[in-house]
């Protein structure tokens, strides 16, 4: 199985994304820097921010590896800066603490944290300034709970909150009936919000500078008295925001908001990953009723970000080179190895514009000739399905979508195995294929004709197939006249020839398997394989037809013309002989294989079955179908027009 989680590994050929910027933060020298990362969602953000940080802590140690050697060689350079790295990640805050407050705290406890484990270097000066600002943060707690900060200041009284857990704690006091159980529900909450706020508003007595002030001179002595402390701490501070695109737009906008309070300081470097698309109607709902147009909508993101990164959409070759290294780091193949295949891959792909091959004889020829044969079968599985899951709407080469793709397609694989059925890989590949990129519809069409079918196999597909696979521009009738569904139909194995009932056993957990011996009573379903396995006319089997139910009847009609279709030649079949035994019992019956026999194509009509359904009530009328067919053999047509007339 395949982590969902972002990576360090590089399977997207990022890393050289991830170097630039890493250069461009280095480049700064200190001065500020704001980088956005935008993608959809599941396009690999998170990871390239990871290969991001792997870049940085990387470029450190090697300036404090040659600012190590420079001194040991008694050469006096300046100590390089210290990055200070700063996840945050604002949807874990979401619905549990504020945005704003939850990114100063972080940044400020950061801070603390290095002035404490560097006090012997840096001093007790250092520390009180960076505890200070982690003071500043409570008060700025306090005031995002009050109506306004000199309420919060001087009266600890947080009335919205109040408010807010009044409303939550019962409805009594909204509607006008007032219990004694909403007095001490109401009780509970003040006493609840006051110990709170209280706690909250004791950080004002520690400093009295900032009880004092107001909100814009609290901000802005924070802004500086952070930036005073980087400056003594000789640190630049690198804030990696992600995963805004799962936030509501309240917590997104405020996530923003916040971060916006620290752009533009000296030694500070803020990365956000985000979906444009989604910051975008992000600014709509947080200025609802505000008449906003596209290009205002869009300028308050990009007035945040200094330094744009798009996460560039993966082509065939890309999803090729993905899909094929997956399969390479869930083999059995030494750590080191997989190392070496994945940068010669990313290589490749870097020369794939100037016309270098990539294919799956590439990757073969660079793993070698000791190829595991089970790797090698699913590299060519890869090979195959890489443009369909590329073009495919439902997935468009998301790299996130094609893991949980690989996932269920193992884990339909463990179930098969755990259960015994014997099913191939490639098949279960394919049918899976179809249920995630075709229409629900056609997918249950599909399997209906293997429940029906008497061995698994779909002569319904096999038509199908042979149709593209002669001619690509045949129309295809519904539910599957789609263009997935002839890019499917072209992809190799064909389907139409292999029982697909332990495929369809084990991708049961979207479709029920109900076929039409499940319905059948055990009379019916002894009576049924008799009736199929007849090679003559018989008198019993008829009246043992006779006996059955109108619906157990219908049910193995329905059951012998599935079995039916399968003929090509239609002398005298086998099969006929139980058709024609349960179209003895009802005229309903009759009628059904009657509409069947006349629906045959004139080819496969041969004159050896008109003398079995000439007698019949309705053989005459039969035989007038078939004579307006302009396709039939002439022994055929003969016989028929002698019987006609």
């Amino acid at each position: 199985m395949w982590s969902d989680n972002q990576t360090a590994r590089d399977l997207l050929n990022f890393q050289h994304v991830a170097d630039i910027a890493a250069e461009r933060i280095f480049g700064a020298k200190g001065q500020p820097l704001s980088i956005g990362i935008s993608g959809g969602w599941g396009m690999g953000k998170s990871s390239m921010m990871e290969l991001l940080h792997i870049a940085l802590q990387k470029r450190v140690a090697e300036r404090m590896h040659a600012h190590a050697v420079n001194k040991a060689a008694g050469l006096e350079t300046p100590t390089p800066d210290e990055i200070r790295f700063i996840h945050f990640n604002a949807w874990l805050y979401q619905g549990h603490d504020d945005a704003r407050a939850a990114l100063m705290e972080a940044i400020a406890q950061s801070l603390v944290d290095h002035a404490e484990k560097e006090k012997n270097n840096l001093g007790s000066g250092v520390l009180k300034k960076a505890t200070g600002l982690l003071a500043r943060v409570k008060w700025f707690r306090v005031a995002s709970m009050t109506a306004g900060a000199g309420l919060a200041a001087y009266t600890g009284s947080p009335m919205p909150l109040m408010l807010s857990s009044v409303a939550a704690a019962g409805g009594g006091l909204m509607d006008g009936d007032l219990s004694s159980t909403d007095v001490e529900k109401l009780k509970s909450a003040y006493e609840s919000i006051s110990k709170e706020g209280k706690d909250l508003l004791s950080a004002k007595k520690e400093d009295e500078k900032v009880a004092a002030t107001t909100p814009p001179k609290a901000i802005d002595a924070f802004r500086t008295d952070l930036e005073a402390t980087l400056q003594e701490m000789k640190i630049t501070l690198v804030v990696l925001i992600d995963d805004l695109d799962r936030c509501l737009p309240e917590t997104a906008i405020a996530t923003l908001e916040a971060m916006r309070l620290f752009l533009f300081l000296e030694r500070t470097a803020f990365v956000i990953a985000a979906d444009e698309d989604m910051i975008r109607e992000s600014v709509r709902v947080h200025f609802k009723g505000a008449q906003l147009s596209d290009p205002m909508v869009r300028s308050y993101f990009d007035k945040l970000i200094q330094l744009p990164f798009r996460v560039p959409p993966l082509g065939t070759q890309d999803v090729r080179a993905y899909l094929m290294l997956l399969f390479i780091d869930a083999s059995d193949l030494a750590p080191d190895r997989k190392d070496d295949i994945r940068d010669a891959v990313c290589e490749r792909l870097g020369q794939t514009w100037n016309g270098s091959r990539f294919d799956r004889a590439f990757v073969l020829e660079t793993i070698g000739e000791d190829c595991p044969a089970d790797l090698r079968s699913r590299i060519a599985i890869a090979d195959r399905i890489a443009p369909i899951l590329t073009s495919s709407p439902e997935i468009r080469g998301n790299p996130r979508l094609i893991k949980r793709f690989l996932n269920s397609l193992a884990l339909r694989g463990s179930l098969a195995e755990r259960q015994g059925v014997a099913v191939d890989e490639e098949v279960l590949m394919k049918l899976l294929l179809f249920e995630r990129c075709g229409t629900a519809e056609a997918y249950g069409a599909l399997l209906a004709t293997v429940n029906a079918s008497a061995n698994g196999r779909s002569s319904e597909l096999k038509q199908m197939e042979d149709a593209v696979r002669g001619n690509t521009s045949v129309a295809l009738d519904k539910p599957f006249d789609t263009p997935f569904m002839r890019e499917w139909l072209l992809l190799d194995p064909p389907l139409g020839e292999r029982d697909l009932r332990a495929a369809a056993y084990v991708s049961r957990d979207n479709f029920a398997i109900i076929g039409r011996a499940d319905e059948l009573s055990p009379e019916a379903l002894e009576l049924l394989e008799a009736l199929l396995a007849a090679t003559q006319p018989s008198p019993p089997l008829i009246e043992k037809a006779k006996a059955l139910s109108y619906r157990d009847a219908a049910a193995i009609m329905d059951r012998i013309l599935v079995k039916a279709g399968e003929e090509t030649r239609w002398g005298v079949p086998p099969i006929l002989n139980g058709a024609l035994a349960v179209a003895s019992v009802d005229e309903r019956h009759a009628r059904e294989l009657s509409s069947f026999l006349a629906s045959r194509p004139g080819p496969q009509l041969e004159a050896g079955i008109v003398p079995r359904v000439v007698q019949l009530p309705w053989g005459k009328d039969l035989l007038r179908l078939w004579a307006n067919k302009s396709d039939l053999s002439a022994p055929m047509r003969k016989r028929v027009e002698r019987e006609l007339t």
